[in-house]
């Protein structure tokens, strides 16, 4: 039984609450453990076409629970290590799932809370939100959310961000790609079921394929290999049932049965 998270499931959706509100949704050893079960456990689900991350509270993840942190300081190196290393497949878990994820940010983050949000596919918050990857003034730098975060922020403003420690809003988080919709707190909800809606519109299969497509491509040289991975890709998915039900249901002006069923 869960106790850091509260997650749900209605129709083909999912819904992962951090439930830690008392302490600002801050990581200890549960919650990591809970969140790389959760996310592993729903990406093994067929029947799951998104997940909505979200949490209770004033504050989305504010990074490191302080009692969590006063039992690093004691730490030797093997014990940090693996204690990184537990954080590190967490956020793999989570940017890895098969299934589409929506972060529902409804307040600050901060530190290993960026890197929760870098995970997800697609980022709805709140404009009074504030983002903060505070490692440095603690001595310390945000290296397991690093790669996470580098490729949702970019390289040159997280070169900015991670040595000066900046709180920055929820409009730069846009501005910079961390986010891709800023609302008032009273239309959160309605964004993000306008976006869990346009993702369960499309075909289950084709949704994962096109999360996948673009962690397989991102970055890579355009070489005849990959031209050809990506022919094949199409080639696979055309040939599919779903594929060929949905073109012939374009063609038809009917309804696939991803909508109907």
């Amino acid at each position: 039984m869960s106790t850091c998270l509260t997650i749900t499931t209605q129709g083909h959706v999912a819904r992962v609450t951090l439930n830690r509100p008392e302490v600002r949704n801050a990581f200890n050893e549960v919650l990591i453990q809970e969140l790389t079960a959760a996310f592993t456990e729903l990406g093994e689900r067929d029947d799951l076409r998104a997940i909505v991350l979200a949490a209770e509270g004033k504050a989305f993840c504010a990074g490191a629970d302080l009692n969590w942190m006063k039992a690093m300081a004691g730490y030797s190196w093997d014990e940090n290590h693996a204690d990184a290393t537990r954080l590190a497949d967490m956020l793999w878990a989570i940017y890895s799932c098969p299934v589409p994820v929506i972060a529902r940010v409804q307040g600050d983050v901060y530190a290993g809370g960026v890197g929760l949000v870098s995970c997800a596919d697609v980022v709805v918050a709140v404009d009074t939100a504030g983002f903060c990857l505070s490692e440095a003034k603690l001595g310390l730098l945000p290296a397991t959310i690093g790669p996470y975060v580098v490729k949702a922020l970019g390289e040159q403003a997280s070169r900015r961000y991670f040595v000066t420690a900046e709180r920055f809003p929820a409009d730069e988080a846009r501005r910079l790609g961390l986010v891709h919709e800023v609302v008032a707190a009273e239309a959160l909800d309605a964004k993000v079921d306008e976006l869990v809606a346009a993702i369960t519109a499309n075909g289950p299969a084709a949704a994962r394929a096109c999360k996948r497509l673009v962690k397989d491509v991102a970055s890579r040289e355009i070489t005849p290999g990959l031209r050809d991975s990506t022919a094949r890709r199409i080639a696979d998915i055309r040939a599919s049932a779903e594929g060929r039900e949905g073109v012939q249901s374009f063609l038809n002006k009917a309804k696939p049965s991803w909508l109907v069923g």
